[in-house]
């Protein structure tokens, strides 16, 4: 009689990891397998995570900051020594699986936004992985005729990720072409010198990000404005925005700007 091992549960809807980059000491981004069935748009998010002790997932909400086009997803995640998920998921190699929960959503879309000229994607932080998707999609470059990101982190190290990102796009086989005299990157730190100092919300309030940029204030016929970072930018840009007469926008009425609150708490 032949005794048959008691196998190990299979992890549910699990995928591999392929790759991991470690940023800085608090950030890294991975990539993992796409499951087959997924389709997403660029800029939406999903669940993802990994088991408890006891055995019961533990998701959170996370951008794919891949486009909708590529056979991996990618990530782009924080560092929390204490935090209850990325404590271990910090810890991934590849070869390792992960949960991910294939039900994309979102509103950092571009069909909740009306038709514009100049679409500006404003974020902190890790608010900048949705941003990577769109910047990667070609749709987003037929749909505009400037395109901004504006990035703001504590330090220069922090804006490693969404600058490698911006400076692979004009080799990019697929959309290189478009990006050309159409993309402009803002990046400004909070707490280090560097080249553009001072909150996004600040530059936008006095006018020095347009003229530097050589673009006109926003508009509500012209503009359109996307945002993702924390609460205090969330607040400050989304009052910019009404106080220029934009409206805002979702999946089931497109307006000019969109914000981000799942990722908020």
């Amino acid at each position: 009689m032949n005794m048959q091992r008691p196998q190990t549960p299979a992890l549910p809807d699990a995928q591999t990891v392929t790759a991991v980059t470690h940023w800085t000491d608090t950030l890294f981004s991975f990539r993992v397998t796409r499951p087959r069935s997924l389709r997403f748009r660029s800029g939406e998010f999903v669940m993802i995570g990994l088991p408890k002790e006891d055995g019961k997932p533990l998701l959170r909400a996370y951008s794919i900051a891949s486009p909708s086009w590529d056979e991996e997803l990618e990530f782009y995640s924080i560092k929390v020594p204490d935090g209850p998920l990325t404590s271990r998921l910090q810890q991934i190699g590849a070869g390792d699986q992960i949960i991910l929960r294939p039900k994309p959503v979102g509103t950092l879309v571009l069909d909740a936004l009306l038709p514009g000229k100049t679409l500006w994607m404003i974020c902190t932080g890790t608010g900048v992985a949705p941003f990577a998707s769109l910047l990667r999609d070609p749709d987003t470059y037929a749909r505009y005729e400037n395109v901004v990101l504006a990035h703001t982190c504590r330090n220069t190290a922090e804006l490693a990720y969404g600058r490698a990102v911006v400076t692979a796009l004009p080799d990019d086989p697929l959309i290189g072409e478009q990006v050309t005299g159409k993309l402009h990157y803002y990046p400004t730190t909070t707490r280090a010198p560097s080249a553009r100092e001072g909150r996004i919300s600040d530059h936008i309030r006095d006018g020095r990000v347009f003229g530097a940029l050589d673009l006109p204030a926003w508009s509500p016929a012209a503009d359109r404005v996307m945002i993702c970072g924390s609460m205090g930018l969330n607040t400050d840009i989304m009052s910019l925005c009404k106080a220029a007469g934009l409206g805002e926008g979702a999946n089931s009425k497109p307006a000019e700007f969109v914000v981000e609150k799942a990722f908020v708490e």
